[in-house]
């Protein structure tokens, strides 16, 4: 083969496996979707088995509040149980973005709460056994930056008055 047909294969097969990644990477972004959709349908309509299905079994979820480090189980089991018994809470993805490598991705998502606003998610997402489950999920407030010093200010005030008491 001469070196022009040799480059021309080259290029030609980089290419294709450029568009299959492509390809696999579309399948794979629809079921990551479908995955974290699924987890925010299943806590709107308090199904705990399936919101909790959406979790690896060394999965943590990390609220909002500081102190808030949830491993699935015992704790956020627990608490998922407690907190749907008086029915779920509802947060809708309204912006996302995810990055895929091998059976890990990554993500993050502005999700949307009729009674507390917009808030932003991100997470880490494995794949075994063919499905998506989610590994680590961390929630937080959304806060303009000039409300930074109120925020502040009224955290250090809280603080205060948890540690007095």
């Amino acid at each position: 083969m001469t070196k022009t047909v040799t480059a021309a294969l080259v290029v030609m097969s980089m290419l294709f496996a450029s568009t299959l990644r492509a390809e696999h990477h579309e399948g794979e972004r629809a079921a990551i979707d479908t995955a974290l959709d699924g987890f925010h349908d299943a806590a709107a309509n308090a199904d705990a088995e399936r919101y909790l299905g959406y979790l690896t079994d060394e999965a943590v979820f990390m609220g909002t509040d500081e102190w808030e480090r949830w491993p699935k189980h015992p704790d956020f089991t627990d608490y998922v149980a407690a907190r749907f018994a008086d029915g779920g809470w509802s947060y809708r993805s309204v912006e996302r973005q995810v990055q895929i490598a091998d059976d890990v991705a990554w993500f993050d998502e502005v999700v949307y709460s009729e009674t507390n606003g917009r808030f932003r998610g991100t997470g880490v997402l494995v794949k075994a056994d063919g499905n998506w489950k989610i590994a680590h999920y961390a929630m937080s407030f959304l806060v303009f930056n000039e409300n930074w010093q109120d925020v502040i200010e009224l955290t250090r005030r809280t603080r205060a008055e948890k540690a007095q008491n």
